[in-house]
């Protein structure tokens, strides 16, 4: 079994590396146990993403059905022949992380299934919460590992780190959200079209979680510190570019970050934190 568990650790960190250079950058700051929990994470929650987002050509309502049941029977059991499903299993238990985050994260993904429009601030906060949010408090169970008073202080903080980073990738999808699958996420945008002011409006909104999220951030402990700002750099540099990209271009390509830039923010967060500034 250890080899077995291994394995499912290593093709989570392969989809991990395969899907999200950055995030794989961030993860791969941390203590090696913190690292395979994170890449367990990350890859049971972008295979459900992948399910409602690109296989088109397949039943994903029947799909997102069978990886939730077959989740369930894993944790029942113990084992998964799934490796993705197998490593998250073990984290879940390990890190005790509850059930209701990974209800709240598959019924959003759901809400990908059957609902196109957010009209209302509410609505969108609700999915926000399912699709983000609980991500976020899955990693933050991970990184107090059982310090109880220590998640409950960063609670908030993990969830607007995690609205804001859902809110940049929506801004930066917004093209494709819109075009490709039909989707409108922000309630701003409910029977309207995307001009300068709603942008700078979503920018604004944004920046308020991300103000919040860095207090959190400054109080994390070890080098889930490191890991989590290098993150939280590279999306306060997407928004920032973001805000100075015309919103018919935003609409007309997607907006990247050069990998020299990446690099350049990699080694901000590694000297702030060495030199304890942050």
């Amino acid at each position: 079994m250890r080899f077995y568990n291994k394995c499912a650790f290593n093709i989570s960190k392969v989809v991990t590396t395969s899907y999200s250079t950055s995030f794989s950058f961030a993860t791969n700051l941390l203590q090696k146990e913190q690292r395979d929990a994170i890449y367990s994470i990350y890859g049971f929650v972008r295979f459900a993403d992948e399910i409602v987002d690109t296989f088109h050509e397949y039943n994903k309502s029947y799909l997102l059905d069978r990886f939730e049941a077959d989740f369930k029977e894993a944790i029942q059991r113990g084992i998964s022949l799934n490796p993705i499903l197998q490593s998250f299993q073990l984290t879940v238990k390990k890190y005790h992380i509850p059930q209701a985050y990974i209800d709240a994260f598959i019924t959003s993904m759901r809400y990908d299934l059957e609902k196109k429009e957010y009209k209302t601030k509410l609505e969108a906060e609700q999915y926000i919460y399912g699709s983000a949010d609980v991500v976020g408090l899955m990693c933050l169970k991970v990184f107090c590992n059982g310090n109880n008073k220590k998640y409950n202080e960063l609670l908030l903080p993990a969830m607007k780190l995690g609205s804001a980073f859902q809110k940049v990738n929506f801004l930066r999808d917004l093209r494709e959200d819109t075009e490709t699958l039909g989707r409108h996420y922000f309630s701003e945008l409910s029977n309207r079209e995307f001009c300068e002011e709603q942008k700078n409006r979503i920018v604004k909104d944004i920046e308020a979680d991300f103000a919040t999220a860095y207090k959190g951030i400054r109080e994390l402990p070890g080098k889930s510190k490191l890991a989590v700002l290098l993150a939280y750099y590279y999306y306060r540099l997407l928004l920032n570019k973001l805000r100075k990209t015309p919103a018919a271009t935003i609409m007309q390509s997607r907006v990247r970050i050069p990998n020299y830039k990446k690099l350049l923010i990699m080694l901000k967060a590694q000297t702030l934190y060495n030199l304890r500034l942050v």
